[in-house]
Order: structure tokens, then C-alpha cells, then sequence
């Protein structure tokens, strides 16, 4: 298994990219094609403590970087030479089996579906983040690559979530719910009524386990393994998550450090707190992977540190090894609004 890594993407690049990539080649037994500026990485290399490149990584020389004031539909084309551009042309010749980049979304997205390509037949490649809930994690499907879509949209962003469970997080039928301000089939929009339907219809089929409409509170209590909206509604929640963990977490540790016996009551608490810190922590997840994409690429955060880039290598490595490109692409009739035929 070969996992490329964009050295030069995200705000610690390259020495926090470098550095979790290795840990990941040391934990998980994978391949790195480190891709940037071959004389930073190397520096990079060496400021980790070794001396040469260790066997099973190498570099890939990129002079140029996809930096944040970059246009990012334009950026790959503008900047051939940069290492987001060939490291995605790494992944489309088969040179790794995974590419993962903290840079910039837009650019890694308009490349990823420019250059790699999207699964024939899927209209839209989607992200799919796992959110923390009382269950444990989530898939969003879509968190923010479509705030604009239609119902076949939708649908799709349902398969792909469903298959992303299954396959990644070993879910046997995992419990697709749409997000919507209402339980109650007649809650919502147009797009959720006609999303409705036909995620409604795929059930009745036995292709998904459809639950119905999902309310955001109930969403994060567990109530679905995977959470369909359009990127808008779905980037909103996941930021308003993201901020209502931040709060709790310091809101708790003001708490705790308050008096002498609060203190102690934390030390006894320590491990329980640490453990529930872990699942709201992004870093834990590591990256994220647009799903719809003929191969595994995952997004890891713009302000990913060492842990967070291996973490997400190892959801590279998960998502190439999963299958889960392979039941997209059998299934991909399945995922399609025929239109009916007009009546004369």
C-alpha cells in the first residue's frame, strides 16, 4: 500500500506533514511518496531524526504550491508544477493507491474530479466527514463541496454515505437518515420532499436502509449511522458541532480548575475526560474523503499537526482497502433518476 502526501499543503507544511506521514509509515507498514520541494522535505525528513530517507518513502519533486489566495477552481491548471497537481497526477497513473492533502479544499476538489475523475455516473463528488455522535461517528454526506443540489443528488449522497459505512466503518446495514427540520414527511423544502421520495423508494427496494427524516439534535444523539444533506445545511452542522465541542470542552475545564475539590474530582475523572475529548477531537479522524472520486482522496484539515496527517493516512490506507469504489461503480444504475417518458 502507497499513500502520496502533499508535503507542501496546510498551515504546518511541509515539517508537520512530513512528520505524520512517517509515523504512519511506521505504524501502519505503508509506502509514503512525500510530493513538494525535494530540498524542504528533505529537511523536513531530517529534522524528524533521520538521516536519510527511510526504506519505503520517497520524494516526488514539486516546485511550486496551491497557496490559500489561489483561485481555487483554477489552481491545479495554473500551477502544473505544484504539489497538489502532481501528486493527483501521481494517483490517476497509479503511481499510489491514496492521496491525502491539507491544502486548500476548493483547489484539492475542482483537481480531484478535474484530473482523477469522478465514478461514471456520479453527478457529484461529496464529502463525507465522521461526525461525533452518542453512537459513536456519523457520516455527513455532503459537509460543504455542493451547497446547490437536487433531489438525484441527494439520492446519490445516500448510496455513497451508505457504502462508505459499510465498507469503512464496518456497519452491516447502516441506518441512512436525510436532515431535515422535521421528522414528519411533510417537514421541509421541495428538495427534501422529492429527496424524500426517492431515498424512500431505494429502501423499499432494499438497496438502503432509509429511517426517514432526521432532526440535527436527534442526528448527534445517534439516531443515524449516516446523514444525508446538501453542503450547505451540512457544512452549518458540522461547524456548529465542531464550535459546541470547543465551548463544552473549555466550559468543562474552567469547571473542573475552579476550586480545590473540583480539581480533585478531575483527577479522578481523567481517564473518562480524555476519552470523551478523543471523540470530539478532529484529529482523531484525521481526514476527510470526497466520496464519488475514481480513486481515494482525503482531505485532512488545513491545521493538521503531525497526529492529525497520520491519522488521516491511515483513513487513506482504510479507504483503499475497502471495496468501497468497487460497490459504487456496481451499483451506479441503482443511483440514477430516470426521467419518465413523455406521453403523447
Amino acid at each position: 500500500m502507497k499513500i502520496i502526501v502533499d508535503a507542501m499543503g496546510g498551515d504546518n507544511a511541509p515539517q508537520a506533514i512530513v512528520q505524520g506521514a512517517l509515523d504512519a509509515h511506521r505504524a501502519h507498514g505503508v509506502d509514503i511518496i512525500l510530493v513538494g520541494r525535494a530540498e524542504e522535505v528533505l529537511r523536513a525528513v531530517e529534522a524528524c531524526g533521520e538521516k536519510s530517507l527511510p526504506a519505503g518513502v520517497e520524494i516526488k519533486d514539486a516546485k511550486e504550491v496551491v497557496e490559500i489566495a489561489d483561485d481555487p477552481a483554477m489552481a491545479f491548471k495554473l500551477k502544473p508544477d505544484s504539489s497538489l497537481t502532481v501528486g493527483l497526477n501521481l494517483l490517476k497513473s497509479g503511481a499510489g493507491d491514496a492521496f491525502v492533502s491539507a491544502g486548500s479544499t476548493g483547489a484539492l476538489l475542482s483537481g480531484a474530479t478535474l484530473v482523477v475523475k469522478r465514478i461514471r455516473g456520479i453527478r457529484r463528488a461529496a464529502m463525507g466527514p465522521l461526525v461525533p455522535t452518542a453512537a459513536g461517528r456519523a457520516v455527513l454526506c455532503d459537509c460543504g463541496a455542493n451547497a446547490q443540489c437536487t433531489a438525484e443528488y441527494l439520492l446519490q449522497f445516500a448510496y455513497l454515505g451508505s457504502f462508505y459505512a459499510q465498507r469503512v466503518r464496518g456497519i452491516q446495514r447502516p441506518k441512512v437518515g436525510l436532515l431535515n427540520i422535521g421528522a414528519e414527511e411533510e417537514k421541509g423544502d421541495d428538495l427534501r420532499h422529492e429527496a424524500l421520495a426517492l431515498l424512500q423508494e431505494a429502501s423499499d427496494q432494499g438497496r438502503i436502509n432509509f429511517i426517514g427524516n432526521v432532526e440535527a439534535n436527534d442526528a448527534i444523539m445517534g439516531a443515524a449511522d449516516v446523514l444525508v444533506a446538501d453542503g450547505f445545511t451540512g457544512n452549518v452542522m458540522l461547524k456548529t458541532m465542531e464550535g459546541t465541542a470547543k465551548f463544552l470542552l473549555k466550559e468543562l475545564k474552567k469547571a473542573m480548575t475552579a476550586k480545590t475539590l473540583n480539581k480533585l474530582a478531575a483527577g479522578v475523572l481523567k481517564g473518562d475526560l480524555m476519552e470523551m475529548k478523543k471523540l470530539m477531537d478532529p484529529a482523531e479522524v484525521g481526514g476527510t474523503p470526497f466520496l464519488g472520486i475514481t480513486r481515494p482522496v482525503i482531505k485532512a484539515h488545513g491545521s493538521s499537526d503531525a497526529r492529525a496527517i497520520a491519522s488521516a493516512v491511515l483513513r487513506a490506507k482504510e479507504y483503499a482497502e475497502s471495496g468501497f469504489i468497487a460497490d459504487v461503480e456496481a451499483n451506479i444504475d441503482y443511483m440514477k433518476v430516470r426521467m419518465a417518458p413523455e406521453k403523447i
